[in-house]
Parts: C-alpha cells; sequence; structure tokens
C-alpha cells in the first residue's frame, strides 16, 4: 500500500491525519508506506516533512519515478494498492473530501481507499478499481 505525497503540497499535508488513521486501522492487513516521487525533495527534506506531520511510516524515495508509473499515480496524494502478487487492486484518491483542487467537503462521502483494502482483506475485486486524485501534480509526470 503505497501513499504518494509531496512535502509542499497543501492538500497531501492536510490528509496527513488521515493517512495516520487508515494506516492503523488497517495494520493487521496492509504494509503503508509514504512514497516521496519528486526527484528535487531531499532526504532531510523529508525526514522534516515527516517530523513536522506526525508520520510513522516507513519512506521511500522514488526519483526515478518507478513506482509512479508501476502505480499509474499522477498527484498527491494518491494511494496505490498492490495485492502480495503485485498486481494493482486500487490506484486513486483516498477519499473524497476534496472535490476540486482549493475546494474541500466538510467531511468525505465516500472512502475509495479503505473500500478497496478491505476488498483485499476479504479477497474480493474492488467495485471501482481507479478514481482520479485532486491533488499537487507531479513534475515529469506524463
Amino acid at each position: 500500500m503505497f501513499l504518494f505525497v509531496r512535502t509542499d503540497c497543501p492538500i497531501s499535508n492536510r490528509y496527513a491525519p488521515t493517512i495516520q488513521e487508515l494506516s492503523t486501522q488497517y495494520k493487521k492487513s496492509a504494509e503503508f508506506y509514504l512514497v516521496y516521487p519528486v526527484k528535487s525533495e531531499t532526504s532531510e527534506q523529508i525526514r522534516n516533512h515527516m517530523m513536522e506531520f506526525g508520520y510513522k511510516l516507513p519512506a521511500l524515495r522514488d526519483p526515478d519515478g518507478g513506482l509512479v508509473k508501476a502505480a499509474e499515480t499522477k498527484v498527491t496524494p494518491e494511494a496505490a494498492v498492490f495485492l502480495a502478487d503485485g498486481r494493482l487492486l486500487y490506484h486513486g484518491r483516498i477519499d473524497d473530501w476534496y472535490a476540486e483542487f482549493g475546494r474541500s467537503r466538510t467531511t468525505p462521502s465516500t472512502h475509495e481507499l479503505s473500500w478497496a483494502l478491505e476488498a483485499a482483506e476479504a479477497g474480493k475485486p474492488v467495485a471501482v478499481a481507479t478514481m482520479p486524485a485532486v491533488g499537487c501534480y507531479l513534475p515529469d509526470v506524463k
């Protein structure tokens, strides 16, 4: 389970508590990793970001974009759920908290990432395999 974030993305940063809650809720059935895909973000910036937002998850840098490509990621925050055999089960938004860039709801009404994790845990297909995420675009992604 990969969560793509950027140190400078206000939407990614606003999702930090949600990401932490999800990682705790699903810790028995999924391994969570933060993925920092922006080449220019240094290890020091990433460490500072993790401390500032209270992340307790393992973090990966993806400067060559291999995980971004495998997960079909375009923006941050965006989630990718892979099965143990490497198949991509779900990729897209965490939920519908953001209707568009700069406009959020009071609370989300859909929870696509949770639904995907529950389907994976039950060994079932997901109802929705992809849902476009709203967030900060990734440089160098075409």
